[in-house]
């Protein structure tokens, strides 16, 4: 994929963490296969500090869990990732109106 459609996508694989944040827990491997069910090609040198990123500006919110023996760390998203997942809604709907008055 060439940089600049990363850089369109990257818009839209946040979406797509935060509406499964906003449903239950998650973690990166998890993510990881979700997205490539999608089309999204993503490694976990791109996924994890995108998720850690989205951490940071208080969107999702983490903790390590135990579970079968095995840590991993879940995210799950904020009422501020929940509102930014909620207006990106309207905006992705806004624009595919937009481009549907066009075709």
């Amino acid at each position: 994929m060439a940089k600049g459609q990363r850089d369109i996508f990257a818009g839209l694989i946040r979406l797509h963490v935060l509406h499964h944040a906003s449903r239950e827990p998650i973690y990166g491997l998890e993510m990881l296969h979700e997205l490539s069910r999608h089309g999204y090609r993503l490694g976990p040198g791109t996924l994890y500090p995108l998720l850690h990123g989205m951490e940071a500006q208080g969107l999702l919110r983490s903790k390590t869990i135990c579970e079968s023996g095995r840590t991993r760390r879940v995210y799950k998203a904020t009422a501020a990732g929940r509102r930014a997942l909620s207006e990106g809604h309207e905006k992705v709907r806004e624009l595919l109106r937009e481009m549907d008055e066009h075709e």
